[in-house]
């Protein structure tokens, strides 16, 4: 153990890594909080439709710490997915995509974090978390020929039901342990050519060791994560969950607006703003499958490095996937509807040029 943490704080790192590569290391922490608080909450939580929502209220309750417990996990998901966005950002703005393996596995990380997120809300059983399962889980129909079969298979019967909150707890509780070992084969990837840096320049000879000279920012990086989220905990537990989901799901009634958890706001408003089921379903799907196919358009057009409109244009995005998260919380009505339109356009169309120029 001694001689893998002296490796470590050997290991060489170019000159000019700034704060914008903490946010890799901070997910991993937030990782492991994630697993270990998810831990003891399994030693509580039951998943049974008739005692799911009433367990989360006795963790809350009666359970030493339980609210802490439940808090740290419930919320500690929205600042794992913040800073999952935020790697990933930085990984764009970098253009970190044209070292196809490891963006690869980093993309297939953040799907499975998603699915893990989405599978995990339903868990507490609330009216939100109901209907979010079905109205999520019925997109699977507009697959041809076989969606409506696909979304039976998932849902156990022919409705969100009982097998269907076993199922998704199974997942939920297997999921982080793959995220676990794909975010070590990222870092096999990461290292076995060595980190990028700012500048994109030749590092040989231009290297320092990690500690102390990352490894204290990395340490002040958590230091101001964890302040974040603890105080989100003690004085703001709540913000983030929704006033639906404090009611015990109830499948004869349903929500005025149902809507997903903040971080996949953005793919819901492009969901949304497309009439047909079909064609909203495709471009929510492209939304995540667009990384993927990004090192393939650089290649095509031979980009090497950024150019000059680069930053412009990533910033852009950038805003504009802020502005499609704020409008996958309005309601579906004029003029929201119409701007997720043309906010969706622009989210695609803004990709691509990142690829080509």
């Amino acid at each position: 153990m001694g001689l893998f943490l002296d490796t470590f704080a050997k290991l060489p790192s170019p000159v000019n890594l700034s704060y914008w590569w903490n946010w890799g290391s901070m997910v991993g922490v937030l990782l492991v909080g994630q697993i270990l608080t998810g831990l003891f909450l399994t030693m509580h939580y039951v998943s049974d439709v008739a005692y799911a929502f009433d367990s989360v209220v006795h963790i809350h309750r009666d359970v030493s710490y339980g609210w802490v417990v439940r808090s740290v996990h419930a919320n500690g998901a929205s600042v794992f997915m913040f800073g999952l966005y935020m790697h990933v950002g930085r990984g764009l703005y970098y253009k970190s995509f044209l070292d196809f393996r490891v963006w690869y596995v980093g993309v297939i990380l953040l799907v499975v974090s998603m699915l893990t997120s989405f599978v995990g809300y339903v868990l507490p059983w609330g009216q939100m978390s109901f209907w979010g399962a079905t109205v999520i889980t019925n997109l699977l129909s507009a697959v041809p020929l076989y969606g409506v079969d696909i979304v039976y298979w998932v849902w156990g019967g022919f409705s969100v039901g009982a097998p269907t909150l076993t199922r998704f707890y199974t997942f939920h509780f297997i999921f982080p342990f793959l995220i676990a070992v794909l975010s070590l084969v990222h870092l096999v990837f990461l290292h076995s050519k060595g980190s990028t840096n700012p500048l994109k320049i030749a590092t040989t000879g231009f290297k320092v060791s990690f500690w102390p000279y990352f490894g204290i920012k990395d340490i002040y990086g958590f230091l101001v994560v964890f302040w974040v989220l603890y105080l989100v905990v003690g004085f703001f537990p709540d913000v983030f969950g929704d006033p639906d989901n404090f009611m015990k799901a109830n499948p004869m009634v349903t929500p005025l607006h149902i809507k997903p958890e903040w971080y996949f706001l953005f793919a819901y408003a492009i969901l949304r703003c497309i009439p047909s089921k079909g064609l909203g379903v495709l471009a929510l799907v492209l939304s995540i499958v667009f990384f993927f196919i990004m090192p393939v358009f650089s290649f095509l057009f031979g980009v090497k490095k950024k150019g000059a409109l680069y930053p412009v244009v990533f910033w852009v995005w950038s805003i504009n996937f802020v502005l499609l998260t704020w409008l996958g919380g309005s309601p579906v009505e004029p003029p929201y509807v119409f701007l997720a339109q043309v906010s969706s356009v622009l989210y695609f169309i803004l990709l691509f040029l990142l690829c080509v120029i």
